[in-house]
């Protein structure tokens, strides 16, 4: 790889605009992170930052870093949890914010087309004022971007229902590394002509290619919601009611959402907020939606019953709007009020288990923070299996390479437990630089070798992303 010179700046200027290129060294170092932790990207700094403002503008500069060969790192809104967006071999970072358009609802189709700098609550709330409903919207829609979703195919807390992101891209446009655009897929929902390339390109971290345009699938607006918060007196007992909502209540509810003890108490500590039956083992939020207020409510009772026959301690059911806003404000917190609770944090998990599975998952996890002398906070989706786990040391003063060197020797003994239940690494963060190293825990050396081939026939180069899902 190249390096940026002023050569290349002075071509990138009449490429882009001067307005549209930095290297000022304060936003270099700003648009080489993200919310991973700084030990993950403090060594990793952008030579240069660009800031294109249409596909055209995108063609042009991949081609000219391409024929160059100068790596690019395309970047979101910087939300990532594995690093993704981090320069791993410097040269350019090349950031999508200024592609922020709506471009087209079409009710009568019921799709939404957007660029990929948007951020994704902007598209939800577009969707509702028409009176539909765009589900793939993520628990960080209000801060990260359409784009940064389905790089990472993002998931969230309705995925058990309605899916992760990639299930409602109907449609992309991207350029490939040598400039190439490509017009994939459209407003049609069924399409087998050829290899799934839509799908291919979601998930692919910006390896593959840059998404320049997104075609999502809208549905109807359901009218009618309701959550319901329940404690519950294990882990064990929380993850036997998640299934029998399904088995036993006929429902497929919207969301089901579980938090542990030390979670809930962890927001009372730092927010003085009072949660009820606090010292419960689990608590679950499950919500239902639907269009038949009638319907609903009878779903709702008979979920009810299952929870309290299964040992709830009490069961808060939240209709109105402000109940529920009550309700969320809870999970909201779980996730925010973490990143305050220790000045020492080893890693930001979001393993997936077999929702069978889960309960024996947490009966092995005390054992292995202990080992390390850890202690965790878990919550996530689990009735995709989905756990986040943020890991802490129980002794605080660490220095950086201390915690880096725990964290390593931890999360590889996590990563060897998910994968004897027959889990995975990631569920919705993506793997990006901070886990491509553990891939091979999940992968077999024939499923890199192919990986590799799949990069390599869309970035022959290798300039798109590079560092990043495999070694």
């Amino acid at each position: 790889m190249n390096s940026v010179t002023q050569a290349v700046l002075d071509d990138l200027a009449r490429i882009l605009g001067a307005s549209s290129v930095t290297v000022d060294a304060e936003k270099c170092a700003a648009y080489s992170g993200d919310k991973t932790l700084p030990w993950h990207y403090s060594d990793f700094t952008a030579e240069a930052v660009c800031f294109p403002e249409n596909t055209a503008q995108v063609s042009s500069l991949l081609k000219y870093a391409n024929e160059h060969k100068i790596p690019v790192t395309p970047r979101g809104a910087g939300s990532g949890l594995s690093g993704g967006a981090i320069p791993f071999m410097g040269g350019i970072v090349m950031s999508l914010e200024r592609m922020n358009s709506i471009l087209e609802i079409d009710a009568e189709n019921r799709t939404l087309t957007t660029e990929p700098g948007v951020i994704t609550s902007e598209i939800t709330k577009a969707a509702k004022q028409q009176g539909l409903f765009y589900a793939g919207d993520p628990c960080s829609g209000d801060i990260s971007s359409i784009g940064g979703n389905v790089a990472e195919n993002a998931g969230g807390n309705k995925v058990v229902k309605y899916g992760a992101t990639g299930a409602h891209v109907l449609g992309l446009e991207v350029v490939l590394a040598d400039g190439s655009v490509l017009m994939l897929g459209g407003k049609r929902r069924k399409d087998v002509t050829g290899y799934d390339l839509i799908h291919l390109i979601v998930g692919s971290e910006g390896t593959l290619a840059v998404v320049t345009k997104i075609i999502l699938n809208l549905l109807p607006l359901p009218t009618c919601v309701t959550d319901l918060f329940v404690p519950m007196p294990s882990v064990d007992s929380a993850m036997r009611l998640v299934a029998a909502v399904s088995t036993r209540g006929g429902v497929i509810p919207s969301s089901v959402e579980f938090m542990d003890r030390k979670s809930i108490k962890n927001v009372e500590a730092h927010t003085g907020m009072k949660i009820p039956h606090s010292d419960a083992a689990a608590f679950l939020i499950i919500q239902m939606d639907g269009m038949d207020r009638r319907q609903l409510w009878l779903d709702v009772e008979r979920v009810g019953d299952i929870c309290v026959e299964m040992g709830a301690h009490e069961v808060f059911v939240a209709e109105d709007s402000n109940a529920r806003d009550r309700v969320w404000k809870i999970r909201r917190l779980v996730g925010e009020e973490e990143w305050t609770s220790s000045m020492d944090l080893l890693s930001k998990e979001d393993v997936v288990i077999p929702s069978g599975r889960i309960a024996q998952f947490f009966e092995e996890l005390p054992l292995l923070a202990a080992r390390h002398n850890a202690i965790y906070n878990a919550f996530g989706h689990v009735a995709d299996g989905n756990i986040h786990l943020t890991l802490f040391p129980a002794t605080p003063g660490m220095d950086s390479g201390e915690l880096k060197k725990m964290a390593e020797i931890m999360c590889r003994e996590l990563y060897a437990l998910v994968k004897s239940l027959g889990g995975t690494l990631s569920g919705e963060h993506g793997i990006g630089m901070k886990r491509k190293n553990y891939t091979n825990i999940f992968l077999d050396d024939a499923q890199v070798t192919l990986l590799k081939r799949i990069k390599s026939a869309f970035d022959p180069n290798g300039i798109l992303n590079p560092g990043k899902i495999v070694v």
